[in-house]
């Protein structure tokens, strides 16, 4: 091969080398290459097993991104948690859907769109492990949306329920389809799509101190 042709291939390096960096490695560089989705440091899924740990380290991944903006606007009164869906197009009607489910649900924290940096992202694509939540163990998470898995359940409910793990809550796949976190246990018939009122009053009282945690958090 001449140096030419070498070139182009250095140019592609160098250009996902940067997207790497800007990311913080949070995230896949491409939302079509499940090859660049990465495992993460920790992953909880819709349907594979997953260990509370792994939700544990989302949740405080999503908290620690707070922590980071609350200490440059410490005025704030409230706790909000911003999210970028721009690499995940396809399912942007999906992603305000299941915003808004919990924005109505819980009072303690609210989910807001961001085209900038947010606490989390979304990313879509293919991928065997179908849809999870992701940490880098940095600071930064993001959801993954597979599109093979979103055709077989209910897409909202796939896309609320990632959403559940970054406000705190772990996988229960033995529960019953009125759990949004039973996530693919009860099958693809189940369409529900709201937490039940278990699900609501963990999160209220997980984030009831978020603002605390947060400003406790920036300041060490």
């Amino acid at each position: 091969m001449n140096v030419s042709s070498k070139q182009p291939r250095r140019l592609l390096a160098l250009a996902i080398g940067l997207a790497c960096a800007v990311l913080g490695s949070a995230g896949p560089v491409s939302a079509q290459s499940p090859a660049e989705a990465p495992a993460g440091s920790a992953v909880v899924g819709y349907t594979a097993s997953a260990e509370n740990a792994a939700n544990e380290a989302f949740f405080e991944a999503v908290l620690k991104s707070v922590a980071e903006r609350q200490a440059v606007r410490p005025s704030a009164l409230a706790v909000t948690v911003y999210y970028n869906a721009t690499n995940a197009p396809s399912f942007r009607s999906q992603i305000s859907s299941a915003a808004s489910i919990w924005n109505s649900s819980v009072s303690n924290v609210k989910l807001q769109a961001t085209s900038g940096s947010g606490d989390f992202a979304f990313y879509e694509g293919n991928d065997p492990r179908g849809s999870y939540a992701s940490t880098n163990g940095h600071g930064r998470g993001y959801i993954f949306l597979d599109y093979n898995q979103n055709r077989r359940y209910d897409s909202i409910r796939v896309t609320a329920h990632e959403t559940g793990h970054v406000l705190g809550l772990p996988d229960h796949y033995s529960g019953p389809c009125s759990e949004l976190m039973s996530g693919g246990g009860p099958g693809t018939s189940c369409t529900n799509r709201y937490p039940n009122s278990a699900e609501r009053a963990r999160v209220n009282q997980l984030w009831a101190n978020g603002l605390a945690q947060a400003v406790a958090e920036a300041a060490r």
